[in-house]
This record gives structure tokens, sequence and C-alpha cells, in this order.
């Protein structure tokens, strides 16, 4: 995504003091309850942090303080739009508590790497990180009813890495659909991405030696609603992966609602794991000032520049 222009007012804020905003919404707002971290339970959580790292979208130490704040809530985080230039995300691994690691892939459209964030005393990252890639040969079998255009590949390949916690393993694709504009071209390929990603979960799950037949599929996938008869998510579960009953029940982006971040898994070892997910709707907590102070639209125009305009989706899984 091209940068987000800079809002065209000064805005000053304490990081504690929305720090102490997001906490009061995560513990107390209805629907919004994160469980704490404890023994015999994985959260892994997903974010797309808008341009994360582009020089024309600077965020202060007190931005890089709340996005860490939120991150270090979960125990593995996978993060989208990561730019070229790493600084900013290293910023964000700075301000996490001892223990916390990183893994990212090359960058690929719009300059974009794929990311984890982990808490290392709480989970293992294991041997198998690697970028999702269909061989040109297997092209021909991403098709989907009524859609004639030809799958050329992904503009950002998925991230998979593996995790452990105890005796469970997961391996955790990470991705970023292509979005490109709202053209029928567009969306085609967007829903060839997502079934492309789909089928590849589907084979690994089934196929001898794979390393982890658990895989959670994960990211910021361009779906607009989470239901039947939506192209991407018919796309995505097309092979049997699920997506669960967020207890939210909103939207991931700050603005129109849309279901553009996921999570979804296959029902055996996974399926089986899982105790809750939702969505965490930060704009509801912070910049309380700003939003009194302020239009609607100014508030969301600074939260997308200095936060992000993704929301943080999350599950729970029993180890």
């Amino acid at each position: 995504m091209p940068p987000f222009p800079e809002p065209g007012f000064v805005f000053q804020y304490d990081a504690e003091h929305e720090i102490a905003a997001l906490r009061r919404w995560r513990d107390t707002k209805p629907g919004r309850a994160i469980p704490a971290r404890r023994a015999g339970r994985v959260l892994l959580a997903s974010w797309n942090i808008a341009n994360l790292g582009d020089p024309k979208q600077v965020r202060s130490d007190a931005d890089i303080a709340l996005l860490a704040e939120v991150i270090s809530w979960f125990d593995i985080v996978a993060v989208q739009e990561v730019k070229t230039d790493l600084t900013d995300l290293f910023r964000v691994l700075a301000r996490l508590p001892a223990g916390w690691r990183s893994v990212f892939s090359d960058e690929a459209g719009n300059d974009e790497r794929l990311a984890f964030l982990h808490d290392g005393t709480r989970v293992r990252r294991l041997d198998l990180a690697g970028e999702v890639a269909i061989p040109p040969a297997s092209h021909r079998y991403i098709r989907l009813k009524g859609i004639a255009q030809k799958f050329r590949g992904f503009d950002r390949n998925p991230y998979a890495v593996a995790f452990g916690a105890g005796e469970f393993v997961i391996t955790v694709a990470n991705a970023h659909s292509y979005f490109g504009s709202d053209s029928a071209i567009a969306r085609n390929r967007r829903a060839l991405e997502t079934y492309a990603l789909g089928r590849w979960a589907d084979l690994r799950a089934k196929r001898d030696y794979v390393y982890s037949a658990n895989v959670v599929v994960i990211g910021d996938l361009n779906m607009p609603k989470a239901e039947v008869g939506d192209a991407i998510f018919d796309a995505l579960t097309e092979r049997g992966l699920e997506i669960p009953d967020h207890q939210t029940h909103i939207g991931t982006t700050i603005t129109e609602g849309k279901y553009y971040d996921q999570l979804a898994f296959f029902p055996g070892d996974a399926g089986e794991a899982y105790t809750v997910s939702g969505v965490f709707d930060f704009d509801g907590a912070v910049f309380a000032d700003l939003w009194r102070a302020r239009s609607e639209k100014e508030f969301e125009t600074y939260l997308r520049y200095h936060l992000s305009d993704h929301r943080p989706i999350w599950a729970q899984f029993e180890t």
C-alpha cells in the first residue's frame, strides 16, 4: 500500500496514558477480552501494521511503544506490510520484553516483507521457515469456477514458519494477498491467490513426511466479508480450511468494517486445540482527546498514519 499522507495537524500524546487506555479497553470492554498468557496455551495474532518502515510514514517513539504494547499480549504475531527498511521492525522488537525474536522474508510486491515476532521464552521457533511458492508446472491446478483468468504466482509469497510449545507444533503461513484495485481482474487474481494458499495448506496436511501437517493460514487476505458467497471466503475454504467465529463480530479495518484479516485452519489438530478468537479494536481506546477535538475523518487519518488502518486478529490454542 502507498504510504498514508501525514496528518495536517499536530497531536502530542503520552504513551503511558494511552497504554493504560488500551489495557482498560482489553480488560473491561465486552467481547474485547484477550486471555492472559499462561502455560498450556498459545496466543497467535496477526497485524497488518501499515507501511512499517516506510520513510514517508514516520512513527514516533510513542507510536512504537503502543505497537509493542499490543504485540506483547501475544506469543506469536504475524506482521504484514513490513517494508524493505527494517528499522521500525527492530524498534518495535527493542520495546518488547527480553526474549522476543523476529524472523522475516525478503521483500516482494510493493517492497513488502512478511514477518513474525515471537516470545522465545514461551514458544520455540523450529527449523522450518520459507516462502510458499507454487511451481509453474502446478499453476494449471489453480483454477476456480467462473474465473477464466490464469494464476501467475503470488505477488508476495506467503511466509511459512513452524513453532512449537510443549508437544504442540504448528506451521503458520503468514500471507498478504494481492489487492490492486476493485476491478474484476484484480478481484479474480486475489481469489486465485487465496485458493492457491488454501490448496497448498490442504496438500501439506495430507502429504507424507511433511514437517508439520498442523497448518494455520493467517494474515491480510483482503476478504471483504467472512461469509459464504464472498469470493475470497469461498476460495479460502474450498479445500477444507475453516474460519472460526470471532467473539467480537467486528471487522478488522478501522474504516468500512471489512474482514480483510483472517485466520483459518483444518478441523484436525489445530481445530481441536482452538479455544477462542477475536479482533482487538484499538481505535476504540486510544487518543480520546483527539477524538473529542477533531472530526472522525481527522481521527482516522491520524490512526492510519501513526498506528495502522488494520486491527489485530488473534486466536488461542491449547498446547
